[in-house]
């Protein structure tokens, strides 16, 4: 018994930073879909009811504080957590039903795309309740998001996140060419962006389907199919037709091949059809989301070839008189270069906003012009002109500029000692205020310090020792100082009043 009294008692297991972490992510929520609107505070009052929060933290733009419409919720208990996943998954707060999953802070889990479907020509009445207890069935679910316009209208389609692979391999297999609603679903695997443009590359290599216009009204599906028989076998010909009958003077040819399909549109691209004024058009034949994304990416090169061109050339000019006109800026600028354009901008009704653009041929005559003209009197006013910028780079400008200002700030608020705290932007969801020095209500001499230590020490009968005033005692102790006189303060003027006149009274000797 004694050894057994004596033997060295376990450590207490203590919890690990680790095991801290873990547990905070297991109680860590991820809440979605929330209205630029929502506070902290609202937020707090619907996950407290269910338990204990550590802590609520809106993500918001760093410069303009703006929500980006997502936030973080940490339980104490992971039980609560979940508890609210269940009550709390969809409920609308401010018209908008936010959405809630566990969060995962590993953002390869996230992009891998395991478990993740896309769900596609839904009809738009099913809501993201009716479409999570729809799939809920094939198992659980990590997330569940219905696309939605600006007004917050369905687009059609969804994506839905499985815990597993073969909860969603179920899914595609029981739901995939069903009726939702009335209407007939696609789901599929989720694809990402990448994966998405590499197999629409591969796609433009191997084709077999060509698609055919501007023929009009002379051609047929016989007629279509001996134009292109000679270039290999053909599977299907098809001329669209509208509702009386009539070709559209559009239509298909598909191959046994990719090679016969290649060489028909390299040869028949452009053919003119024997007897008749039409020439065709020949090209592969495209999805409809293969055509936007190619528009998209023909429409943005144009535009950077487009802002490359007017890089340097383009002014902005502001603070025009209103009776200015596209004529005198012509008039007033097109001494220093030619000019490709010259635009004041107008409202609806007419009138002058007090701003245009000047677009020169040469980087070097935009420079002369802003050297010469800025300040310079048109009218009533003296103009302002520098070169024109982008709305994204005023932004990045703007945003850099306030940074910049901010930074400046804190560095005089250190060096200068000045009292009070500088807060600048916080990854917290709440600002906390650091403590106050109680001060006086009336103003203080600041160049005044206390001294570190008292003057005195505790020895008994020195309390007084040094102090302005002290009198001495019999024996040699000093007593407590003589209080001093001192004028009244008024708090308002922080100065001094005068005392009242007084007169001397003397009295007689006796």
């Amino acid at each position: 018994m004694a050894e057994v009294a004596n033997a060295p008692s376990a450590p207490t297991p203590t919890a690990t930073p680790a095991a801290t972490e873990s547990a905070m992510q297991m109680a860590s929520l991820y809440v979605g879909d929330l209205h630029p609107d929502i506070s902290e505070a609202q937020l707090f009052e619907k996950f407290s009811r269910i338990g204990p929060v550590l802590s609520i933290r809106i993500c918001r733009d760093a410069v303009t504080r703006r929500s980006l419409g997502y936030a973080y919720v940490n339980f104490q208990q992971s039980s609560d957590a979940q508890k609210a996943i269940d009550a709390l998954n969809f409920e609308v707060i401010n018209t908008r039903p936010i959405r809630i999953m566990w969060s995962q802070r590993d953002p390869s889990v996230r992009r891998s795309g395991l478990g993740n479907v896309f769900v596609k020509n839904l009809d738009k009445r099913i809501d993201i309740k009716a479409l999570y207890d729809t799939f809920s069935l094939f198992g659980p679910i990590l997330s569940c998001k219905i696309a939605v316009s600006e007004d917050g209208r369905s687009r059609g389609f969804a994506f839905i996140h499985f815990a597993t692979e073969e909860a969603a391999n179920t899914a595609i297999e029981r739901v995939n060419g069903m009726l939702l609603d009335g209407k007939k679903v696609y789901v599929g695997k989720f694809q990402p962006r990448v994966a998405r443009e590499k197999e629409l590359g591969t796609t433009v290599r191997h084709f077999t389907n060509c698609f055919v216009k501007n023929f009009g009204d002379e051609l047929d599906d016989e007629k279509l199919r001996d134009l292109f028989k000679k270039f290999g076998e053909i599977t299907s010909v098809i001329v669209m037709k509208d509702i009386d009958g009539k070709s559209k003077g559009f239509g298909f040819v598909a191959f046994s091949t990719p090679e016969a399909a290649e060489a028909a549109v390299e040869n028949m691209n452009n053919y003119e059809i024997p007897n008749s004024q039409c020439r065709l058009t020949v090209c592969r034949a495209q999805k409809k989301n293969e055509r936007q994304t190619e528009l998209k990416r023909h429409f943005e090169a144009q535009k950077a070839e487009r802002l490359q061109h007017y890089q340097g050339v383009n002014l902005y000019i502001k603070n025009l008189d209103e009776s200015v006109t596209d004529e005198d800026l012509r008039k007033h600028f097109g001494k220093f270069g030619n000019i490709t354009s010259a635009k004041v901008m107008q409202d609806d009704e007419g009138r002058s906003k007090g701003f245009g653009f000047v677009c020169f041929e040469k980087p070097d005559d935009a420079t002369k012009a802003i050297i010469e003209m800025s300040n310079r009197m048109i009218g009533t006013k003296p103009l302002y002109v520098t070169l024109a910028q982008r709305k994204e780079d005023r932004k990045a400008q703007l945003a850099t500029q306030y940074m910049q200002r901010l930074a400046s700030m804190r560095m005089q608020n250190n060096t200068t000692n000045v009292p009070g705290t500088m807060y600048g932007p916080t990854q917290n969801g709440f600002f906390v205020a650091a403590g106050m020095t109680p001060q006086r209500p009336f103003m203080q001499n600041n160049s005044v310090r206390s001294a570190a230590t008292p003057r005195w020490t505790g020895v008994p009968g020195a309390s007084y020792y040094n102090m302005p005033g002290g009198y001495v005692l019999q024996g040699g102790q000093y007593g407590r100082p003589r209080p001093v006189r001192r004028p009244p303060f008024d708090q308002d003027m922080h100065q001094p009043m005068p005392m009242p006149t007084q007169r001397s009274i003397v009295r007689p000797q006796v």
